[in-house]
């Protein structure tokens, strides 16, 4: 057993809380719970004295004879089971002087008590109450003054032994102490049973885990129970998922971001070598170079949009917001596609709901996600589309949309079109567009969703005012 380890631990634990609560009930409970019985009986034997006082009180006022007072004082002892003792008091030349007038051990008097108690109820008058050593253990005294004709003539003391308290303190304290070594003893048994299942759960967890770092991602996290290990064992789970999901699509991004590249490279490559042919005429070499030159601009934009989506994916892309008008934003973007759209033979219309539509936003980026959008649209539609781009504030939010009248995309490529490298047709373009545009909605606070239909597509960009 490793002294570091977690078993060990949980097991130094529950035997530390058992040994503490123990320590806990002997120093703090049992001295406390001494005093409160102590304080019982010195209750109960002032509630005793109290009622039987008046009678010894009446008799004496009587002038009743010494044997009737001594029998008086023996049937109180016996019916109260304390010691009574009746204290005359008198003057001397040292002030006060008390003396046994009765008492009911008359058998077996106890001559070292200096019934203390008594002198401080002549002096004053009233119920003194204390506790005075003896040969038979500690005792307990109740002094209540008589009075005859105005001054206090006797002192009635009621005693009892206070020795039981202390036994009966002292038995439950070995029954505290024998209690809590079988205590003690289950603690450790029940900790090490418990401390063990729980590593032995953690184990599993940490080989798994192990086998997530290393790649190897059919690792099974087992829930078990439905407890905090469970809980943890659930989370782990989703995260190898997700692990296995975010391997698979980088998988998946390389190989297709590696065939994008390729596929350029090598008509470029192929073109170059055709061009090296000297009897190549000029319009045909004047061809090539253009296609050639195709091929490097998208090459240029395939590397400008990977750059993108991995600053987006590395959250290294920064936002710059600021107060903008989104009509002047649209107006100007649009602008920029007029000789894309007179190649294309298409039409742009703009619908701007206002003169000015302002939101906090970063302008450049908003303009990099209406670029792709429209871009999108003559990309993926036949010569002649009808495009049209629209502004407004909606429910609080600013939307901007890119609509076209082409074919429309079908139900299930509309789940994947904002899926990087994903294309609908055999249209040029990398695929890349469409996941940039969403990641920076998503950056911005925003959302862009698509419409599909037949005969229309609209992509709507939505951003908080």
């Amino acid at each position: 057993m490793r002294w570091g380890s977690l078993r060990t631990q949980l097991t130094i634990l529950s035997f530390a809380v058992t040994l503490v609560a123990i320590l806990a009930v002997l120093f703090y409970v049992t001295p406390q719970l001494q005093s409160s019985l102590r304080d019982q009986k010195m209750k109960a034997l002032t509630e005793t004295a109290l009622v039987f006082t008046p009678q010894i009180t009446r008799l004496v006022r009587s002038n009743g004879s010494d044997d009737e007072i001594n029998n008086l004082v023996s049937s109180i002892s016996d019916r109260t089971n304390a010691r009574v003792t009746l204290l005359a008091v008198g003057d001397g030349t040292e002030g006060l002087q008390l003396s046994i007038f009765s008492d009911s051990y008359t058998d077996n008097r106890i001559t070292d008590l200096r019934f203390e108690v008594a002198d401080v109820a002549a002096r004053t008058g009233r119920t003194a109450l204390g506790e005075e050593p003896s040969r038979e253990g500690e005792l307990g005294q109740v002094a209540v003054p008589i009075r005859d004709a105005g001054t206090v003539s006797r002192v009635a003391v009621f005693s009892a032994p206070l020795a039981d308290v202390r036994g009966n303190v002292a038995l439950i304290r070995r029954q505290i102490l024998t209690a809590g070594a079988l205590g003690l003893l289950l603690a450790l048994v029940v900790g090490f049973v418990v401390s063990r299942r729980i590593a032995r759960r953690v184990r599993v967890l940490e080989r798994g885990a192990d086998q997530v770092a290393s790649g190897d991602f059919t690792a099974v996290f087992p829930a078990g129970k439905d407890d905090e290990l469970g809980q943890l064992a659930a989370a782990l789970d989703d995260m190898q998922r997700q692990l296995a999901q975010l391997e698979s699509a980088r998988r998946r991004f390389i190989a297709t971001a590696s065939h994008e590249l390729r596929t350029p490279i090598f008509s470029i490559g192929g073109f170059l070598e055709l061009m090296e042919d000297e009897e190549l005429d000029d319009e045909t070499r004047r061809q090539f170079v253009a296609t050639v030159r195709e091929q490097v601009e998208r090459l240029g934009k395939l590397a400008t949009d990977l750059l993108d989506l991995s600053r987006l994916e590395a959250g290294s892309l920064e936002l710059r917001r600021e107060e903008t008008d989104l009509g002047k934003l649209t107006r100007a973007v649009s602008a920029e596609f007029a000789p894309a759209l007179d190649k294309h033979d298409s039409k742009l219309e703009l619908r701007l709901g206002g003169d000015r539509i302002d939101a906090v936003c970063d302008p450049e980026r908003v303009a990099q996600v209406l670029r792709i959008l429209i871009d999108n649209a003559l990309t993926h539609t036949p010569a002649g589309t009808a495009v049209v781009v629209s502004a407004a504030r909606d429910n609080g939010s600013v939307r901007l949309a890119v609509s076209d009248d082409g074919p429309g995309i079908s139900d299930a490529a509309a789940q994947r079109v904002f899926e990087p490298f994903f294309t609908s047709d055999d249209a040029q373009g990398s695929g890349l567009g469409l996941a940039i545009a969403r990641e920076l909605a998503e950056r911005m606070d925003g959302s862009l969703e698509i419409d599909p239909g037949r005969g229309r597509t609209t992509f709507a960009l939505e951003l908080p005012a």
